[in-house]
């Protein structure tokens, strides 16, 4: 895979898809920015395995939900390398319950820290993009965003609104030689799922075409894919990582 850019911001980078991406990304010589909010010993823990396979990573404290975090963080990133090249806008929560029973500070908590995070994101990364007229940023959405699921009402808003908000970015970025996509995992291969119950797994399973969760490199394959010069003609396109589950 090639890349002309050399660095890159992956947001919730500290454990799961996020963390694969920034080690994916690192294995292809970009030096990677790891984004966490809470716990610095898991994003250290991250660095050290980058550093260890011989790539270069540095770790980056930010709220994502925090405007001023945003501003922090692309100065800082700035400060020392000059640019910001990529972005992975991949930091999100849940809290799932039944419409009837979910506050509206459920909705709230979930909308602000899902998509207003990656609009601030997209939109700060497009105007430190603009300067060199070069970059490209990849958001993390969701099988969710596309097809709704009981008891995430919320998620699924935040992560269809990811999806139509990508588009719009990539409209607005074109002029600018900016690209924006976006990749929907479906059932992957998490420390979550590793929990769920065998039979459960198994009845999840047979409604994936490809009779198996993804894993989180496949979806950081994915997104090296898109950020690379290799989908250079590519965007505004939301791409499914999902097995066959939502065609």
């Amino acid at each position: 895979m090639k890349f002309s850019g050399s660095n890159v911001l992956v947001t919730g980078a500290s454990k799961g898809i996020g963390a694969e991406i920034a080690k994916v990304l690192a294995q292809y010589g970009l030096k990677v920015w790891i984004n966490y909010r809470s716990k610095p010993e898991l994003a250290d823990a991250v660095k050290e395995q980058i550093e260890n396979a011989g790539g270069v990573a540095a770790v980056i404290k930010g709220d994502v939900s925090v405007e001023a975090d945003w501003a922090d963080m692309i100065k800082t990133i700035v400060d020392s390398d000059g640019k910001c090249d990529y972005l992975v806008n991949n930091a999100g929560i849940t809290k799932d319950k039944l419409a009837l029973r979910m506050s509206v500070q459920d909705f709230d908590d979930v909308i602000d820290a899902n998509l207003k995070s990656t609009f601030i994101g997209c939109r700060d990364a497009l105007k430190i993009m603009s300067k060199k007229k070069f970059g490209a940023v990849v958001n993390i959405s969701s099988i969710v965003g596309e097809m709704g699921n009981p008891g995430q009402t919320n998620y699924s808003a935040s992560k269809g609104g990811v999806n139509t908000m990508t588009k719009a970015f990539a409209k607005e970025g074109s002029a600018r030689a900016i690209r924006f996509n976006a990749v929907t995992p479906g059932f992957i291969r998490t420390d979550m799922t590793d929990e769920l119950k065998p039979e459960v797994k198994e009845t999840y399973e047979k409604n994936i075409p490809l009779s198996r969760f993804g894993e989180a490199k496949e979806v950081a394959d994915a997104v090296a894919f898109l950020l690379s010069d290799h989908s250079s003609y590519i965007t505004g396109e939301i791409l499914k990582v999902n097995g066959g589950l939502y065609v």
